[in-house]
């Protein structure tokens, strides 16, 4: 049977947690506070590993408040229901987590001091996720196959939209000082220079062993140990863990094991006629699609 998706301006949300309600509240009538900073991703782009990131940054390096509560209590997801409430109630300053499009975030951030850290990934390695991820989350559609989800994911018939929409609305309001654009392949090739750059844009001062213990406590494997922040602790009805691992793989490249050559082709041809005005940007580009020979900039 084919989920019943919430649509809220266009856009597919999943059900059980989302409402018209709650987005046009998030949209319309969330007050956003100076101090708050947002984790902003397109779904499957690093958000748990950001949030682990952030989080052990605003303890000083300290793992204990990220290995003894809850992720999603940490850093709530203010468009949801029980997200909203826990945001309410958390003191100043605030981590809140979404995967909203630039046009239905909170309006009253555009006339905030509020920072954005936003982290965006090879759009490849999010399809073969989010295929991935649809497969045992229940709220989503099991994909019928592969090829079916990947023409879904390039048509942005998918949860939370299109994927070069998503990228492109965001990347409008790149230069801003309160928005900070972090790939994961950076977090991946230099983890300990990225919590550096995240201190500095959050104006947090970390010494070397603060910063060490937060590299070592966001480590793929620490996190998949960590029950905080696996998803093991979701309920069956919401995460069917005999159908796959949340915390998968957490690499570069894995789109290479799943796309056929035409699929590749496919993908490439969308996506330079999709984001033409941002061409040679991004790290991933530095190999595809197309082969770009140009380096990705430093966000």
């Amino acid at each position: 049977m084919a989920a019943q998706y919430i649509q809220y301006k266009g856009i597919k949300f999943p059900p059980g947690y989302n409402s018209v309600e709650n987005l046009s509240f998030a949209e319309n009538d969330f007050e956003v506070r100076d101090d708050d900073t947002f984790i902003v991703t397109y779904p499957k782009s690093g958000t748990v590993w950001m949030i682990e990131i952030l989080s052990l940054i605003l303890s000083g390096g300290n793992p204990v408040w990220n290995q003894s509560v809850l992720n999603s209590s940490r850093a709530p997801w203010f468009t949801t229901q029980l997200g909203l409430k826990a945001a309410h109630k958390l003191p100043s300053p605030r981590l809140l987590t979404c995967h909203l499009p630039i046009q239905i975030f909170p309006r009253t951030f555009f006339s905030s001091k509020a920072q954005v850290v936003y982290t965006l990934r090879d759009p490849r390695d999010v399809l073969v996720s989010y295929y991935h991820f649809s497969k045992m989350c229940l709220p989503f559609e099991n994909p019928k196959s592969f090829h079916c989800f990947l023409e879904s994911f390039l048509s942005g018939d998918v949860p939370f939209g299109s994927w070069f929409d998503h990228v492109t609305g965001w990347m409008k309001l790149k230069g801003k000082s309160n928005l900070l654009f972090i790939s994961y392949d950076e977090l991946k090739q230099d983890l300990y220079g990225i919590v550096e750059r995240l201190c500095h844009f959050l104006g947090k001062n970390l010494d070397e062993a603060a910063i060490t213990s937060v590299v070592e406590n966001t480590s793929f494997e620490a996190m998949r140990r960590n029950d905080m922040c696996n998803s093991t602790m979701l309920p069956k009805e919401f995460m069917d863990q005999e159908k796959g691992t949340f915390l998968r793989k957490g690499v570069c490249g894995d789109w290479k094991t799943h796309f056929t050559v035409a699929q590749s082709e496919y993908f490439d041809r969308v996506y330079q006629e999709k984001m033409l005005g941002l061409k040679g940007i991004f790290p991933w580009e530095q190999t595809g699609p197309e082969n770009n020979s140009e380096r990705g900039v430093n966000f």
